[in-house]
């Protein structure tokens, strides 16, 4: 993303983005596609981040039903929402996204960092926002193209397209005509709509509040574990290290190896053991005096339990920071020993999980309005129609106990609530019930 500075001037009014927030986009993204400013050479990314958003977004989605009344709208429709789980994804972590219609069946899902929000309306809802469109032609040949949208209450909707040539990406440069680009010569420069009852385009963002500049912009999911999650992957590089560093190995005087010299190019000695000395033995110049072996073994005692243990304990900081479930990053086999802790936490997960569906349900209203603009079906009469089942919603302890009177009610088999509940095969649950089998009390 450019300054904000360099944002306002170019599009000629206040941006609804500060310089701070544009800076939090940038590190967000940069975490989510693994290149964190303390990943390198020694420090490994986990992909923490990547893996938070994909389990908020196949819960969220994992049962959601929605249509349009319209046949040819909902074909249009479902067409447009096909790769919404993995553009969920990315929204989730960057804390916002806009799904824009292309006309036709075509969107495009636009990341936080590829548009730039101008204003929102009382409900934090994205009302005029600015697509950032960049074309390269060569190695050092830009085209940058503004496409700004702005939608108000008098029902009118404005689209301006603006065209900038840089050598620079890093830079706008200078404006030049939509025509030199062939695929923008046919766009309007600019063209009023009227009767427009909402925006062109669907926003989402994330049901977080913005503590960074108190905007209506968007905060990803993870922004409050970013220190954590810079611990996390430094544990690991320890614990990654600590087996490395722990590698079996005999230090064995040269004398003792009983392999030949050779010189190398630079007039070296080396002394060559085939096929040992690369896996067990190292040569060294040891000297036996007062009874000392010539063969020392290096096996030192691993502190990997230590070291795993601190890395659980970190991630299951960022599953109470981000919102999830213990057991959802961390290792599940500690969840058993805090029972009430973790059904605290299913609860919390279950609350983000429908504040998030609640918004996403807004944007998809929005994105099926414009559809239906881009393809003159406003006045079909259309009903958008979009349910999120109880069982994706629905706390551990409810769900078991209606599983309770659906046991009692003989809906359900003995061995297949035992199965379910205690993690085994109905085969393995069968044999384990009691006879007469029984229900659980």
């Amino acid at each position: 993303m450019f300054p904000a500075k360099t944002l306002k001037q170019v599009i000629g009014q206040e941006v609804g983005i500060s310089q701070q927030m544009i800076e939090k986009i940038e590190l967000w993204g940069s975490m989510y596609r693994g290149q964190a400013p303390w990943v390198d050479d020694q420090i490994d990314s986990l992909q923490i981040e990547q893996g938070i958003c994909r389990e908020f977004s196949n819960v969220c989605l994992n049962e959601m039903k929605s249509n349009v009344s319209n046949a040819k709208l909902d074909k249009i429709y479902q067409t447009a929402i096909s790769d919404l789980n993995e553009n969920l994804q990315a929204g989730i972590g960057m804390g916002s996204f806009c799904i824009k219609p292309l006309g036709g069946k075509t969107v495009e899902y636009v990341t936080a960092d590829r548009f730039v929000p101008i204003s929102f309306d009382p409900r934090g809802r994205l009302t005029s926002v600015v697509f950032i469109q960049v074309k390269r032609v060569g190695e050092d040949n830009f085209y940058l193209r503004f496409e700004f949208h702005e939608w108000d209450q008098s029902l009118t909707l404005r689209i301006q397209n603006k065209a900038y040539h840089t050598s620079n990406v890093s830079s706008i440069g200078s404006p030049v005509k939509l025509s030199v680009v062939a695929e923008w010569a046919a766009l309007p420069e600019d063209v009023t709509y009227k009767g427009v009852e909402r925006p062109d385009f669907g926003y989402y963002r994330n049901p977080i509040k913005n503590e960074i500049d108190g905007s209506a912009c968007g905060v990803s999911i993870y922004d409050s574990s970013i220190a954590l999650i810079r611990k996390t992957d430094t544990q690991f590089g320890r614990l990654d290290w600590e087996f490395e560093s722990g590698e079996r190995v005999v230090h064995v005087d040269m004398t003792a190896l009983q392999a030949a010299p050779v010189v190398d190019g630079k007039g070296k000695t080396k002394y060559v053991m085939p096929k040992l000395n690369k896996r067990l033995y190292r040569g060294l110049n040891l000297t036996k005096s007062g009874g000392e072996e010539l063969y020392q073994e290096y096996s030192p005692e691993f502190r990997d339990q230590s070291m795993i243990n601190g890395l659980n304990a970190y991630l299951r900081r960022i599953e109470f920071n981000t919102n999830l479930s213990y057991g959802d990053l961390s290792d599940v086999s500690d969840v058993d020993k805090t029972a009430t802790e973790a059904k605290i936490a299913k609860k919390r997960k279950y609350n983000m999980v429908k504040a998030i569906q609640s918004n996403l349900k807004d944007c998809l209203e929005d994105l099926v309005y414009a559809l239906a603009f881009y393809n003159a079906l406003t006045q079909s009469g259309y009903e958008f129609i979009c349910n999120f089942k109880d069982s994706i919603l629905v706390d551990e302890e409810t769900e078991r106990q209606q599983d309770r009177l659906d046991l009692a009610a003989g809906i359900m088999r003995p061995e297949e609530y035992r199965a379910k509940w205690y993690e085994e095969t109905e085969e393995q649950a069968a044999k384990r019930l009691p006879s007469p089998a029984r229900t659980e009390e």
